[in-house]
């Protein structure tokens, strides 16, 4: 059973802002305050919880809202659509320019991804600074702990940066006041390498009272995702570093797979063993989960009972659908499809179907039933327009497939085949034998058609998947973890994000500049110091 307490506490911390309260009880009935003098407060390590959370509060935004991480994600990869629908969405083609790479620095500022990230490293360093100046006197152990997941959660922010901006200030001290300078893609990673090694031996190894905090598990996690892609991120490959991080993890027997995939996003996920860390949501205290809302056709309100109407938008990629083996139960667990039927009467309201007819800005648009939906957040009878789902940024399915990719790329297929075969296995238990992958197939190509796709949906100028190296590997990641906020980051690593066409989506002579996204204008405004990504 994973810590609702804390969980209780990061809730409340968003609800009422940043939020710093401080009582020794351990029910969940703590009197919560908008404010907290230092001086009024005499904490103690039981406080730690509250003096951390509203450092967390600011991931709620940063990953599912609006122009956040998911969509910057999802919506330029080769997964997730958003086509001009009847009832909308054409958006001025925010979207049609996510799928096309059309992107400019006008018309797509990914201004939340950003703000939210530096919102979380200036609480941060707003706490770090009240800690170290004595306005929080905590005892010296657990303001030593306190810091050192403070800066684990402000290395995670900075992950996110690196990964999305590539070239952007690095601030740790609440007190300066200038201008920050710029540092480099190389820099920024650097310097999230540098925090998490540092803080790691006093990050508490504690699994069932940290849900929702960065541990220590947490932070070998995550620095194995930065080395995982630091060939993208600095030119220099690091896959020793990735075997040796996730090997810690594996070898300390502190997670397991679930045993059930539906398990680990579903509304009371904070129970799966699976989940390494996540960024807790709930319908009233910590909203923001509205993938639900994105994806469903207003008719499905009818299929859930929902108390709120869905406004019908994205949906699955079908040259994506059609690598799925048949079998593989996490088609069906992740993606709505076929009829749905009305939950009180039982008649069909709504048939989704796969084939999408395209992306529009040419008079293209797409039926109300056209594409499967999101489902792999599972939406309860009676849901409203925010879900309790937390969303598992890291699990141990991950870490297994890490070090997976980390074996293959380093000429040791067999280990690694052992590894995404164990991953596979819950995903093919009526059919064991599919289970099995053998390093001969993890070596081929992908079974991804890539191509642009006609209206018609018969896809043309195929380039299909045949010639990516280790493609194979990349569909076992797109399987286990399609609509989990990571596609565009894994093509980018296999170079399909530069190179393939899928749906209405061609490469272009500037696809290499568009595996970062720019700076915001308005901050280049503020702050001279800061320069335009290349290519923008």
């Amino acid at each position: 059973m994973k810590n609702l307490k804390f969980k209780h506490i990061l809730l409340l911390s968003g609800l009422f802002g940043s939020t710093l309260t401080f009582n020794s009880c351990t029910d969940l009935n703590e009197e919560v305050y908008s404010e907290v003098l230092g001086s009024t407060v005499n904490p103690t390590e039981r406080d730690l919880p509250f003096i951390v959370a509203p450092t967390y509060s600011s991931l709620r935004a940063l990953m599912f809202g609006w122009q956040g991480y998911f969509d910057l994600q999802e919506e330029s990869a080769d997964h997730i659509i958003t086509p001009v629908r009847p009832n909308g969405w054409d958006d001025g083609g925010t979207y049609r320019r996510m799928h096309q790479h059309t992107w400019t620095s006008e018309q797509w500022q990914p201004y939340n991804t950003w703000n939210q990230a530096f919102a979380t490293i200036t609480k941060v360093n707003m706490v770090v600074m009240q800690i170290e100046d004595g306005l929080l006197a905590l005892p010296e152990e657990t303001g030593n702990a306190a810091i050192a997941e403070l800066r684990a959660t402000r290395a995670l922010a900075y992950y996110l940066l690196l990964d999305n901006h590539g070239n952007v200030p690095i601030v740790t001290d609440y007190r300066d006041d200038s201008l920050p300078q710029q540092k480099t893609r190389k820099e920024v990673y650097d310097f999230v390498v540098k925090e998490l090694t540092e803080v790691m031996p006093l990050l508490s190894k504690e699994v069932s009272s940290m849900y929702g905090r960065i541990n220590f598990w947490g932070a070998k996690a995550l620095l194995a995702k930065v080395y995982l892609n630091a060939e993208v991120y600095t030119g220099t490959a690091q896959w020793d570093k990735v075997i040796q991080e996730t090997n810690e993890i594996i070898n300390s027997n502190q997670y397991r797979l679930d045993e059930l995939y539906p398990n680990i996003f579903s509304a009371t996920n904070q129970n799966s063993p699976e989940i390494i860390f996540a960024v807790p949501y709930d319908e009233v205290y910590g909203t923001g989960n509205q993938i639900h809302m994105k994806t469903l056709d207003p008719l499905s309100r009818l299929v859930y009972s929902m108390a709120a109407g869905p406004w019908g938008g994205n949906c699955a990629v079908p040259q994506f659908i059609d690598t799925y083996d048949k079998d593989d139960t996490r088609l069906y667990d992740s993606w709505i499809q076929g009829p749905q039927l009305n939950s009180s009467t039982g008649q069909e309201v709504i048939n989704y179907v796969k084939q999408v007819p395209g992306i529009g800005g040419d008079g293209t648009v797409a039926a109300s039933n056209a594409g499967y939906r999101i489902g792999k957040y599972a939406i309860k009878q009676g849901a409203t327009n925010n879900l309790d789902n937390d969303y598992p940024m890291l699990r141990y399915a991950d870490v297994l497939l890490m070090k997976a990719e980390a074996l293959l790329r380093t000429n040791k297929a067999e280990e690694a085949a052992t590894l995404v075969t164990q991953v596979r296995e819950r995903a093919f238990k009526e059919n064991p034998t599919k289970a099995r992958v053998t390093a001969a197939q993890l070596m081929q190509g992908s079974s991804y058609n890539y191509g642009w796709q006609e209206k018609n949906n018969t896809v043309t100028t195929s380039n299909g998947g045949a010639d990516i190296k280790y493609g194979r590997f990349l569909d076992e990641l797109g399987w286990e973890f399609a609509a989990e906020a990571r596609r565009r980051q894994d093509i980018i690593r296999f170079g399909v994000f530069q190179t393939k066409s899928w749906f209405n989506h061609k490469p272009h002579a500037n696809e290499q500049a568009r595996t970062l996204f720019p700076i915001p204008n308005a901050e280049i405004t503020k702050n001279p110091n800061l320069k335009q990504n290349p290519g923008y």
